[in-house]
């Protein structure tokens, strides 16, 4: 039943208790206390608005990978990347780089002085730039081990 709750919650983020309760087939007290249990236990973490970047100025999004010196420390280097509000996403993986970070800008100037920013941190040997052209999507829940599907 948590399952559902959660599948129905990532699909809409703003659903009543009632409406949820008439997804999964629950009272709407239940819900309200299985939701309440979800967010104690640290499932749930939170609810946000997704908004269109390019509405809000940032029409420039680009994935960068982040190659490492040999002597950088991977948790220094997160929190370094962390504190530049151009990254969006940060994502340790596997292979030549130590991270591709999601960087959102207003034009494609900005962008020059963000990837400048970037080499500029300590434990950065180099970085390798792909440009967004377009999104097809993003952000979209994937429900389907939530659902049993």
């Amino acid at each position: 039943m948590d399952r559902k709750i959660i599948a129905a919650l990532r699909m809409n983020g703003r659903a009543t208790y009632a409406e949820l309760s008439r997804t999964v087939g629950l009272s709407a007290s239940s819900v309200h206390e299985r939701v309440g249990k979800l967010e104690a236990a640290g499932v749930i973490t939170g609810y946000h608005a997704v908004v269109n970047p390019g509405t809000v100025g940032l029409g420039v999004t680009a994935l960068v990978g982040i190659h490492p010196t040999d002597t950088a420390e991977n948790d220094e280097l997160a929190e370094a990347l962390a504190d530049l509000p151009e990254v969006e996403s940060c994502y340790a993986v596997a292979g030549d780089e130590a991270f591709v970070v999601k960087v959102r800008v207003s034009t494609v100037d900005d962008l020059e002085q963000t990837l400048g920013g970037l080499r500029r941190i300590h434990g950065v040997a180099r970085t390798r730039t792909t440009v967004v052209l377009s999104t097809r999507f993003e952000g979209r829940p994937n429900n389907s081990e939530l659902s049993g599907a």
